[in-house]
Order: C-alpha cells, then sequence, then structure tokens
C-alpha cells in the first residue's frame, strides 16, 4: 500500500522529482545511472588501514579455518572463490540480446566460497571470528602470535560458549554466522524472514544452531533480533544494517580479486576499464566489496548493483538520497521475490553514505529472468547458481543496450575502451542448495525470458 507522506513530500512529488520512480514503482526493468559518482577511491569514515587490518586478521584465523573446515586446506585456510571466464555463456548472451561484450566475461564464483557457499562468508565470518578474537584476548587467553589452531581446542569452546551471537537475515547470512558461530561454540540465534528458504532454515538447526522464523520480511528479522539481542549483555547482534565489520569483511575480497586478475594477465588501467556487476540486498557485501575495488582500481572500475524489481530499495535510496528513511512498501511494491537474498524493502543507510559516491549505477531485473539465467548458465557452463546470483547477469546487457548505458559511457569517456573493457559478474551464491530444490530452479529457468 503507498504511503501518502514519506518523509514530508506525497509519492506524487518523489515522482514529480525523480521521473524513473514511476518505472520503478510499477516493477519495471530499469537502469539508474549515478550522476553524483566520483571516479577517485576516496576514504570516508572508513580507509585503506582498516582494509588491511581486516585481511591480515583473517590471515591469523586461517590455521584455524584449516584445521576446523576440511574445505579450506587446499587453499591453506584461505577463504576465496575461483575466477573464471565463462566464453560460453557470453556467446549465449551477446546471441539473445544482441550486444557484443567484444572482450572478455568473467563469472566471481563466491558461490563456491568454502563453509558456507555465499559472498556471506566473507563478511559474515570474519565479523564472527573478529568478535572471538576480542573476546579471547581481552580474557588473556590468546595473543596475536599464537597459532590461531588453539581456538579449535575444547577448552575454547567451553569459554565461547558463555556467550551468544544473534542475527538477522533472508537466508545466507544466517548460514555463514550460523556455521562458524556455532564451530567456535558460541549460543547462536538466527532471525529469519517470510522469505528465507525452507532448507536453509534445516541446515542451520542441524548445525544446533536456533532459528527464529517471521512472518514479515528481513527489516522485521533484524528489528526484532536486534531488539532480543539489546536485553542480554552477553549477546553480540551482528546488524547486517549497520555493522562495519561486516562491510570490511567483504571489501577484503577485492585486492585478492587483483591477484586473480593479474595471474590470468588481466590489465585493469586507463585504456582497460573493468565493469562489474554485484547482486544488491541491503547493501553490505556489494557495498563493501565496491569500497575495497575502488582503493584497488580506483577510476578504472565501474560497479553496478543488481536488485529485484520488487525490491528495488538501494536504487530508490541513492536516487532519491532518502538512504534507509523509507521502504520499497511505502512506494507500493511489495517486496516479495524468489531472489531471497535480495528481498529487502529498506536498504543500509551506512552503506549507502559509506560508498554510494562510488556506485556508478544500479538496475533491475525480473524474477523469471534470474531462472532463465539459471538454466543457460548450467547447460553452457556446469555452474549452479540460486536465483538471487544470477541478478549481476542483466548488468552488461543493461549497459550496453540501454541508452542510459551508452550515456554513461560518453560521459566517462569510455566509447573508444569498450574494446578492451573487461565484465566481471559477481556470483553471490549457490553450492549449497540441496540438489533436488537446485533441479526445481533449473526447470524453471527453461520457460525461456529475452
Amino acid at each position: 500500500m503507498v504511503k501518502e507522506i514519506i518523509e514530508g513530500k506525497s509519492v506524487e512529488e518523489w515522482i514529480e522529482g525523480y521521473p524513473l520512480l514511476k518505472r520503478i514503482m510499477d516493477t519495471e526493468e530499469t537502469l539508474w545511472i549515478n550522476q553524483k559518482v566520483t571516479t577517485e577511491y576516496e576514504d570516508t569514515s572508513l580507509t585503506g588501514q582498516d582494509i588491511s587490518d581486516a585481511s591480515e586478521r583473517l590471515q591469523r584465523f586461517a590455521p584455524y579455518f584449516e584445521v576446523a573446515f576440511n574445505e579450506t586446506v587446499k587453499t591453506n585456510g584461505i577463504i576465496e572463490s575461483p575466477l573464471v571466464e565463462i566464453k560460453n555463456m557470453k556467446t549465449c548472451m551477446e546471441k539473445d540480446y544482441g550486444i557484443d561484450l567484444k572482450t572478455m566475461l568473467l563469472l566471481k564464483c563466491d558461490s563456491h566460497l568454502p563453509i558456507s557457499g555465499s559472498i556471506k562468508a566473507r563478511g559474515g565470518i570474519y565479523a564472527v571470528v573478529k568478535y572471538a578474537e576480542e573476546l579471547a584476548v581481552k580474557h588473556n587467553l590468546l595473543s596475536y602470535s599464537d597459532s590461531y589452531t588453539v581456538l579449535d581446542d575444547p577448552a575454547f569452546k567451553q569459554f565461547f560458549s558463555q556467550f551468544s551471537i544473534a542475527v538477522g537475515s533472508t537466508g545466507n547470512l544466517g548460514l555463514s554466522v550460523g556455521i562458524i558461530s556455532a564451530r567456535l561454540g558460541f549460543k547462536v540465534t538466527v532471525h529469519m524472514s517470510a522469505d528465507a528458504k525452507q532448507w536453509k532454515k534445516e541446515l542451520l538447526q542441524s548445525k544446533g544452531v536456533r532459528v527464529i522464523e517471521y512472518q514479515s520480511d528481513y527489516s522485521k528479522a533484524v528489528e526484532e533480533g536486534r531488539k532480543q539481542a539489546s536485553s542480554d549483555p552477553t549477546c553480540y547482534f551482528i546488524d547486517d544494517e549497520n555493522s562495519k565489520d561486516l562491510f570490511l569483511g567483504y571489501s577484503v575480497a577485492a585486492s585478492r580479486l587483483k591477484q586473480q586478475l593479474e595471474e590470468m594477465r588481466i590489465v585493469v588501467d586507463t585504456e582497460h576499464p573493468l565493469f562489474v556487476y554485484l547482486p544488491c540486498g541491503v547493501g553490505g557485501g556489494p557495498g563493501g566489496i565496491t569500497f575495497g575495488l575502488k582503493k584497488e582500481f580506483g577510476g578504472h572500475v565501474h560497479c553496478f548493483f543488481a536488485e529485484p524489481t520488487h525490491s528495488p530499495c538501494f536504487l530508490i535510496g541513492q536516487m532519491t538520497g532518502l538512504q534507509d528513511q523509507f521502504s520499497v512498501q511505502d512506494f507500493g511494491i511489495d517486496n516479495r521475490t524468489d531472489a531471497d537474498g535480495l528481498a529487502v524493502g529498506r536498504p543500509s543507510s551506512f552503506v549507502g553514505k559509506e560508498m554510494g559516491h562510488l556506485l556508478s549505477g544500479c538496475f533491475t531485473v525480473q524474477d523469471q529472468r534470474l531462472y532463465t539465467f539459471l538454466s543457460e548458465l548450467a547447460d553452457r557452463e556446469q555452474l549452479y547458481l540460486e536465483p538471487s546470483a544470477l541478478a549481476g547477469f542483466f548488468g552488461p546487457i543493461q549497459l550496453l543496450s540501454h541508452h542510459e548505458g551508452q550515456n554513461y559511457l560518453i560521459k566517462h569517456n569510455m566509447q573508444g575502451k569498450m574494446n578492451n573493457a573487461t565484465h566481471l559478474i559477481w556470483g553471490t551464491g549457490g553450492n549449497m542448495v540441496p540438489e533436488e530444490v537446485m533441479e526445481e530452479y533449473y526447470q524453471k529457468g527453461k520457460k525461456s525470458i529475452r
């Protein structure tokens, strides 16, 4: 239901000031270009040193991850995902949509991150281990020079059992926080919104995680989780809407991506721009990664966020400047989408203010198109992602076929450089989806949409 007044203005007044809002309210696929984007990285309340500190902390925890999670042994305890070229998918997209990507199309497979199988393994796990480290050091049980393998000892699990961790989630953040917290020994509660998938709830419960379900959306789950945690002095609430730790955990991905690009001999500079397309829910994951990418590549990287047509909260928040002072329901948008990780009605104000000036733009995509991309990627590359993780695939299509995208390239003097550009889609989740559920997704994707 449309709200009569939103921050002092009627909806009609908001539409008058931002005509694109009408298209967004009609849940039509849309590309919005940020006219206020700055080309270079700028420190804000967080700095490049904060990213370095986060990277060093994850390095300290690598020996622990290696003993606690067998799947990290081959990477020496580093939680990282492959970067792969998807030639066949590129050919398919060019044929189906009449575009020419010119050069390489890459997929960053956070869908295959160890431990929890999604981009949330970066931020969620980092936030938990940072808290665990602070507790252990404060109680003189751990020093920074120790081998962190000791954290897997029963004595540490007993110590951590005195404390609890809580989080609100649509699914994947709950998985990452729940799995690592339970392994360390914390009591952990995940407050899950109505759109969270049943298999994710069951997986958490099998790990000994307490799951509280709500009939409302993500914002309510976070609100209730925050409220309950505030009454318990031994509970640490990981606040997806406001957490600097989550944000910095995601940001570490950038320096690692830079190394992967160098290993593939892919140049990113003035003449070789990098375009990155990231699915977006509340904004923490793509925001943190964008913050890190801008530090590494400055004006040579262009980041676009992808949202479902029924959950375009970050786009509206950035376009209007409202940040988190609204929900999509205020504009008559129902926030109902099969892309559960992106089913967010209110964006993070912290993230929007921290890196909104670094964002090139946002675009929206229909649910059915996500399924179509899912089945096509499976057929052509034998890679299986969950629906929300496919949102970025519409990015290069929108950029290259939409007049607003062309205007962006002209404004930033990109026209003559696109033959040398690299397009990178961030695949955010999928490898923990049960086989029978993935088969349902795949079959939905065969109902083609172009």
